[in-house]
């Protein structure tokens, strides 16, 4: 798998790559990250990337010369039959979820584009973009902590990047929750601040345990997420047993 990022801000990414669990995706090849400057592609003393917008407003735009001609030597590095496809990060973008970061985890990754200022010429999107992506309704400096976003949870679902490897199938969303909210965790001491552990996860029973789990899952998920219990409703992945507790307990 591999992900070229498009971006004015490299150094942003050495963090990510070099820190935490994810980086034995990197450091392992798992995920293969690779780091374009349009700068190194612009032309002129001062190898401009941007200018102002036709028909007047604040900010500057992306000039489209500069990317395509770092999609450019991406497209000639890669060498593919079948062309990765670039990802713009953008507000009218589709919004990430954890169905779209496990069907990228299993993709041969993707061209990333990170843009700045106040975007990218529409006509280097309209020609070149293949698909767009947002992280929330919400706007940010550029692209690239999308870009984290989006790497870091595809490298957390690799093989051996996790050290308990089935852990992530039961994060909040996943199928294997029936795409409900994780349960609370606790961990020692048995008691903090005169707060107890739930005596449930104390019993040593495991059935028990689960059980509670299961509820807490439920109860979360219909507190604060009642659209993902909504879903799960509406597709039949909630038992009986799941049913009578949310009778009785909300």
């Amino acid at each position: 798998m591999r992900f070229d990022i498009i971006t004015l801000f490299p150094e942003l990414f050495a963090p990510l790559l070099t820190s935490g669990i994810t980086r034995r995706a990197y450091e392992g090849g798992l995920v293969d990250v690779r780091l374009w400057n349009p700068r190194d592609h612009a032309e002129g003393n001062y190898r401009r990337v941007d200018d102002r917008s036709f028909g007047g407003g604040p900010g500057m735009v992306m000039l489209a010369e500069p990317l395509f001609k770092t999609l450019t030597a991406v497209r000639a590095d890669r060498n593919e039959v079948q062309p990765a496809p670039l990802v713009l990060f953008s507000p009218i973008g589709q919004a990430l979820n954890h169905n779209a970061v496990a069907n990228w985890s299993q993709s041969a990754g993707a061209v990333l584009l990170c843009g700045r200022y106040e975007g990218v010429d529409q006509r280097f999107i309209d020609h070149h973009v293949d698909q767009q992506i947002s992280l929330g309704d919400f706007v940010l400096s550029g692209g690239e902590i999308a870009a984290m976003a989006l790497l870091d949870a595809v490298a957390r679902l690799q093989p051996g990047v996790l050290n308990d490897e089935g852990s992530h199938q039961l994060d909040s969303f996943n199928p294997a929750l029936d795409g409900l909210l994780d349960s609370p965790h606790y961990t020692r001491p048995e008691v903090w601040q005169g707060h107890a552990v739930p005596s449930e996860l104390m019993s040593g029973h495991h059935a028990h345990i689960e059980r509670w789990r299961r509820e807490q899952s439920l109860r979360l998920t219909a507190q604060h997420r009642p659209e993902l219990l909504s879903q799960a409703r509406q597709e039949g992945r909630l038992s009986r047993l799941d049913e009578t507790f949310l009778q009785k307990k909300l």
